[in-house]
């Protein structure tokens, strides 16, 4: 099925970024998006969005200040991902449903309790609200802030962003808590993976996600408060090999008597990439209970 490669532009501290879309297949509109994270790009949606594309007219949008094009040097904090997100859903597309993957599943829920016909239904894969480094100290640090802001700075930045996402340290962090298994991650894979991280300007945005400075939500109780307050449907989508800490945060959202939940018998954090087809037939069986 052909895929129509696209860019559009938008406005960050008046600034302008151009940001990658893809377009696959025709039908009522499915919005995804991808994780934000230092090797996340709309591509980890591609599988998944081939296999809806036999039935909808699918569109993947890239994060800014992430994906495979030249990323500006911004201040990216998390209300400019707020804005990013209703500009695509006032501007780009009107979907019946949005499907969010990472921290760009609290995103969707926060919109959805402000304006819960802006999302359409809402189905959330592996979903977070805390970065890499407040999950695993438990706690926000202002030393997280400091190393953020380091990694801006010439010369000293890059040296600081690299030592983060060398080859072995990617490896090590994709193969606990990413992928499943560990032969899924081939070298032409990881090399796509490592061409994201050595885009220009990619590590701006990439090392405040992972200091924590691209959370929307001080702590869990607002992330499920928001999720209380989403005026649509919400359908949980996890792996069984999730890492442990975030999935305590998936099954207390689990919880919640507005959200239904499917743990999927194999995967970590990014199950949906991985095993596209038991992902795609969990969200198409959701979607047809529901048309």
């Amino acid at each position: 099925m052909d895929a129509s490669d696209e860019r559009i532009e938008w406005r960050a501290d008046d600034r302008s970024v151009t940001v990658g879309m893809t377009r696959i297949g025709a039908g009522p509109k499915l919005l995804l998006l991808p994780a934000l994270s230092s090797i996340s790009t709309r591509v980890e949606m591609r599988p998944l969005q081939e296999r809806l594309a036999a039935r909808f007219s699918t569109i993947a949008i890239d994060w800014p200040g992430f994906g495979d094009l030249p990323r500006p040097k911004i201040d990216w904090r998390a209300e400019l991902y707020r804005s990013f997100l209703r500009f695509v859903l006032t501007d780009v597309v009107k979907p019946v449903a949005t499907i969010a993957a990472g921290h760009a599943a609290g995103y969707a829920l926060a919109l959805a309790a402000d304006e819960p016909a802006a999302t359409g239904r809402l189905i959330l894969l592996a979903p977070t609200w805390r970065g890499p480094l407040p999950t695993m100290t438990g706690r926000r640090m202002q030393l997280f802030r400091a190393m953020a802001r380091i990694v801006d700075l010439p010369l000293v930045g890059p040296a600081f962003y690299h030592l983060n996402v060398n080859g072995p340290v990617i490896g090590m962090m994709a193969r606990g808590h990413v992928y499943d298994e560990p032969a899924w991650l081939t070298s032409e894979r990881m090399a796509q993976k490592r061409l994201v991280t050595e885009a220009p300007g990619a590590r701006h945005a990439s090392f405040r996600f992972v200091a924590g400075e691209l959370d929307l939500f001080a702590d869990r109780q607002t992330f499920l408060d928001a999720a209380r307050r989403a005026g649509v449907e919400i359908h949980l989508l996890y792996g069984s090999r999730t890492p442990r800490k975030s999935k305590a945060e998936m099954i207390a959202l689990a919880a919640l008597p507005n959200v239904t939940a499917q743990e999927l018998p194999r995967g970590r954090l990014s199950f949906f990439e991985e095993f596209p087809d038991e992902s795609a037939a969990a969200i198409m069986e959701f979607l047809d209970a529901r048309t």
